[in-house]
């Protein structure tokens, strides 16, 4: 018996819709990022991109459990002395929930150019609307 080998020009993507509201950060994210590297196909290849497309709306009404709605940080450094900046997630909500999320897939995509890829099959959007209706994403329910 041979070893099935996806190859980038077999692969067919589809759309996948996850609605946000009340769902935990780290669980959209994890179910996220999990489809987007294409774990939940036979057919997934390691070294090649066999995700489908997901789309992630109500961004603005995401949880977090515990105490991270107050204590969690956010940080970034511009690459000068003293350039570290940090942002509470509760702030981070208000300005960019898209963000939010977008950073916590990408945290848990490989950091190569096989992530970037992966990355740009994430479209998140704040409120119940969003641009993908033609490409007919099939919605997703995610425990909890």
């Amino acid at each position: 018996m041979k070893t099935y080998q996806a190859k980038p020009g077999e692969v067919e993507r589809a759309w996948v819709l996850i609605d946000a509201t009340d769902q935990i950060l780290g669980r959209v994210a994890s179910a996220a990022a999990q489809i987007l590297k294409g774990k939940h196909k036979p057919q997934y290849t390691p070294h090649i991109d066999t995700g489908d497309f997901v789309v992630i709306v109500n961004a603005s009404k995401i949880k977090v459990t515990g105490a991270k709605a107050t204590d969690k940080m956010y940080y970034s450094h511009s690459g000068y002395p003293g350039g570290l900046k940090e942002e509470p997630f509760s702030r981070a909500m208000e300005r960019h929930p898209e963000r939010v999320i977008e950073r916590a897939v990408k945290g848990m995509l490989p950091k190569n150019t096989l992530g970037r890829a992966q990355g740009k099959k994430l479209k998140v959007y704040a409120g119940a609307e969003h641009p993908h209706q033609a490409q007919n994403p099939q919605e997703i329910k995610l425990e909890g």
